[in-house]
């Protein structure tokens, strides 16, 4: 077929239309060299392309990734047409080149060239991907007079803008007025609607939506699961999974249902879906193979996230697998097998980015690791290129202050060149309070007052520590701040899945219909741990409510009625794995040591900061956190 379409280009004569089929041919064959041949035989001959034929070596060059190349051939066409603007447009969009984008359309404009159906979809892809609604109500004027808002693929493009842009009433507006509809449109609403919250009104258009394809499915779960629906996001699935479904889960579909199982922490949910990506091939795919890792992290389960690692072959490893290993060790306060995961990926030749030393640093923050982590702080910029980030000094902040460096944490971010956010002065804060600090306890918490007014958690740390100081002046006036400004406390509650269920317990609940038998237990359970060596400490009760109401004796805290229920339902020898809003109790992690070592169980708690794996009365943590 080349050999036909070259032929003429050797004969003495021919118009310079015939280059046009030949570098239509060459489009998206990745055969680049051969373009530039015939390139390099039209400037031999003097020939320059014609509108036609530029459009063509455009599209050529674009689909090799050679957009310089695309750039050079249409700043020196002769005969500039909609269809060399329409190419150059299309290349300049798929590879990110926004504003550039917007800038050639302008010029096509003030050249009298008319957009068409292959102009503005790219055009309002760049708007979206700038967040420019303006310019894009400004396209979208265009288009009404050109009357090309009623063609299916600018107004579902035009539609998209106004959805990535956030302006949802637009683009409510535009799907009710298309007199035809694909399944792109809906698909495009849904997923607007599901990263906005209001899963309403996306549910209400899955359910009209004529005919639904697995971008469909795959949008309701995944909306789900960012919007913290796990169940509903698991049923959805399930129901994908149903005979009658008319759509099967693809890769992405996996992917975007394994971060439900993760949050409610569905190890066994989780286990089966990866035996179906298993069963179907798509357990191969990279991202999938990160989520699975992901998940087994965040359901407790190191050791299966790791053997998902390790079964990625080792040319395939990409970033953001090695991230998530990373990550992963941090969150379970592996600090050591972070750092060691960390230099096994420089040794593979991956070069790391800021997530891996977010990763990296928090992992040596939650285990002590400070001189390992300052280390790699100091080099990151010098040696891995990665400047510093808020969420990098946040770390350091907290590496510094559970060490009990305060002074050092302070003047970091005194340094910082950037503004210091809630993570950071909460770190410190939370500092202070383990050490005892109220100086700079008191320092931190006024500026998080400032930075997040409505967080209950910094009134009641800080009035704590006041009450421990004898400070009852202080203490009276922070509860009148916090009155006077109907700031709510966040109830403390705990689950953990049985039988594929998760059951949810709020500190002090008695609704459960195994309430009884739980407070029974618990009740039986103090003179058990006592002539263990256990000694409770009721500051927690008394002032910890940032972690648990304060009105809650600590024989009811959520994360005991949970791990109660565990015990009271499984076989002896099943591990427990407890998740929890907030961060546990002091008195609850010494607790649960003497459970562990009692009742003979392996019982994995993650609360809101880390992981902690008790067994034989210790803690993965070993008392630091």
């Amino acid at each position: 077929m080349l050999k036909i379409l070259l032929l003429p280009l050797y004969q003495n004569s021919f118009p310079p239309s015939t280059y046009a089929p030949v570098f239509q041919f060459l489009i998206g064959k990745n055969v680049v060299k051969l373009g530039q041949q015939v390139h390099a035989h039209m400037a031999v001959r003097g020939i320059s392309p014609n509108g036609l034929v530029a459009a063509k070596m455009v599209a050529m060059y674009a689909s090799s990734g050679e957009i310089d190349s695309a750039s050079r051939v249409f700043d020196n066409a002769t005969e500039p047409s909609s269809l060399l603007f329409n190419a150059m447009i299309r290349a300049l969009t798929l590879y990110g080149i926004t504003k550039r984008t917007i800038q050639l359309f302008f010029q096509m404009h003030s050249l009298g060239l008319r957009g068409d159906n292959f102009t503005y979809p790219f055009v309002f892809k760049s708007c979206a991907d700038l967040c420019d609604v303006w310019f894009g109500k400004c396209v979208h004027s265009l288009i009404l007079r050109c009357g090309l808002v009623f063609d299916i693929y600018v107004g579902t493009s035009l539609m998209d803008m106004y959805v990535k842009c956030g302006d949802l009433i637009e683009a409510r507006k535009l799907f009710d007025e298309m007199p035809v509809r694909d399944v792109s449109s809906w698909n495009a609403l849904i997923a607007g609607y599901m990263k906005d919250g209001l899963f309403k009104y996306a549910e209400e258009l899955f359910e009209e939506m004529p005919t639904r394809n697995i971008v469909s499915w795959t949008a309701m779960i995944s909306g789900y699961a960012q919007n913290g629906l796990a169940d509903k996001s698991l049923q959805l699935f399930d129901k994908m999974l149903d005979r009658d479904s008319e759509v099967r889960p693809n890769w992405v579909t996996i992917m975007s249902v394994l971060p439900a199982c993760a949050h409610s922490a569905a190890l066994d949910r989780g286990r089966k879906i990866h035996s179906f990506a298993r069963e179907t091939g798509l357990e191969k795919n990279p991202s999938v193979q990160s989520a699975l890792i992901s998940m087994y992290a965040k359901c407790g389960s190191l050791v299966d996230a790791r053997l998902c690692f390790d079964q990625i072959n080792p040319k395939e490893k990409k970033l953001v697998a090695w991230n998530t290993m990373i990550t992963a060790y941090a969150s379970h306060g592996c600090g050591q097998e972070a750092v060691s995961t960390f230099e096994d990926m420089l040794q593979a030749g991956i070069q790391p980015d800021g997530i891996t030393f977010t990763g990296l640093l928090s992992g040596c923050s939650h285990s002590g690791l400070v001189d390992v982590g300052l280390r790699y702080f100091d080099c990151m910029s010098s040696d891995y290129f990665v400047e510093a980030r808020h969420d990098h000094y946040a770390c350091v902040v907290d590496l510094l202050g559970r060490a009990g460096r305060l002074v050092e944490a302070y003047n970091l971010i005194s340094q910082m060149p950037m503004a210091a956010g809630p993570s950071i002065w909460g770190s410190l804060l939370a500092a202070g309070r383990s050490h005892r600090n109220l100086e700079i306890a008191e320092l931190a918490a006024k500026k998080l007052f400032i930075l997040e007014p409505d967080n209950s958690g910094n009134y009641i740390v800080l009035s704590n520590m006041y009450a421990e100081a004898g400070m009852w002046e202080e203490v009276n006036d922070l509860r009148i701040q916090l009155k006077s400004q109907r700031i709510m406390k966040s109830p403390g509650c705990s689950w953990i899945e049985f039988d594929g269920k998760a059951h949810l317990f709020l500190g002090g609940d008695t609704s459960h219909p195994q309430a009884e038998q739980i407070y029974m237990f618990l009740e039986a359970l103090p003179a058990k741990i006592k002539a263990a060596g256990y000694m409770p400490d009721t500051t927690f009760a008394l002032h910890d409510v940032s972690e648990e109401e304060k009105e809650q004796n600590l024989s009811s805290h959520s994360e005991r009625l949970a791990i109660a229920f565990g015990i009271l339902n499984t076989s002896p020898g099943t591990v427990l794995r407890v998740t929890k809003n907030l961060r546990i109790c002091g008195d609850c992690h010494t607790v649960i040591k003497f459970i562990s070592k009692i009742y003979e169980r392996e019982i994995i708690v993650r609360d809101v900061n880390r992981y902690h794996h008790f067994k034989d009365g210790s803690c993965s943590c070993r008392d630091y956190w």
